[in-house]
């Protein structure tokens, strides 16, 4: 199975949240692909530097750079067409949801993976996304 990072997951695992990373850990033991896509580079990248917290950066780019353990990825030109879809779906019901996670919701439909995110309201309107909560005292798989 394949799990995408949320920037929340990256943020939790540099600020040393023990629940994070045990479940991290966990995943890369059990043989999990985990997965962070560009756009999610993105977003962690511009919080490092506009803080400069560089040894947080270096700890993310080692972890992002470890194929052993997780890495970025592109995104692909299909992910624009469904994001595009899902942004009209929301407005036209009143949702409003940031374009980073459009993206991240559109990537994951698109190839069926799971999302770890405690950010689960921003994705519970995109249908179909299953969303996993490292943060919940259940950790159960929801199907959204």
């Amino acid at each position: 199975m394949i799990y995408v990072l949320d920037a929340n997951v990256i943020i939790d695992y540099l600020r040393e949240n023990e629940s994070v990373k045990m479940h991290f850990s966990q995943a890369v033991i059990d043989g999990y692909t985990l997965i962070i896509p560009r756009a999610v580079d993105y977003e962690v990248r511009r919080g490092l530097e506009l803080l400069a917290a560089t040894k947080k950066e270096t700890i993310y780019t080692e972890l992002s750079n470890s194929s052993n353990r997780c890495k970025v990825v592109d995104m692909g030109e299909e992910i624009w067409a469904i994001a595009k879809q899902i942004y009209v779906a929301l407005k036209r019901k009143s949702f409003t949801v940031g374009e980073i996670d459009i993206l991240i919701g559109a990537f994951c439909l698109f190839h069926d993976y799971a999302l770890i995110t405690n950010n689960t309201k921003d994705f519970v309107n995109m249908g179909g996304i299953r969303l996993i909560n490292w943060w919940a005292s259940t950790n159960k798989t929801e199907q959204l």
